[in-house]
């Protein structure tokens, strides 16, 4: 018999795997994959960003992120820029073109979680994300210094 925390943490690698593969499968509907729906909203957050530090935050091998924004950036809906203050770096930026796909990625996103969280207060989604951060940041707190941190 597990313990409610090893049970805790078995519940959350199924809802994260489950997770995973429904948003894989409603990706497709927009002929998209989950992984670049994941490069355009983490862009939306932060465009900007450096191409490595977007690997990192996705907790994507640099060369696959790569790959990614190739393919996104022969789409029209990203583009590389160069970092002012180093050159060998780039900048991922947005375009005008990626406006509609994020609308509709973003309706996406709501009608995935509106069905995974059905039934779900939203007090006790409050809760949850509360108790998240929490582990999230206990987690961060015990790695090692140097560790791959995301």
């Amino acid at each position: 018999m597990f313990s409610p925390a090893r049970d805790l943490a078995l519940a959350l690698h199924d809802v994260a795997r489950l997770l995973r593969t429904y948003s894989d499968q409603r990706a497709r509907e927009l002929g998209t994959t989950r992984a670049q729906w994941a490069v355009l909203a983490r862009l939306q957050r932060c465009e900007g960003v450096k191409q490595n530090e977007l690997a990192e935050a996705l907790d994507l091998a640099p060369i696959t992120l790569g790959r990614l924004i190739d393919k996104l950036t022969a789409a029209g809906l990203v583009e590389r820029r160069n970092d002012a203050t180093d050159r060998r770096a780039y900048r991922l930026h947005l375009t005008e073109k990626a406006a509609p796909t994020l609308v509709s990625l973003g309706a996406l996103a709501e009608d995935v979680m509106g069905r995974a969280l059905a039934g779900v207060d939203d007090t006790t989604i409050r809760v949850m994300q509360d108790g998240l951060g929490t582990i999230k940041t206990n987690l961060k707190n015990e790695l090692t210094p140097g560790a791959d941190a995301k």
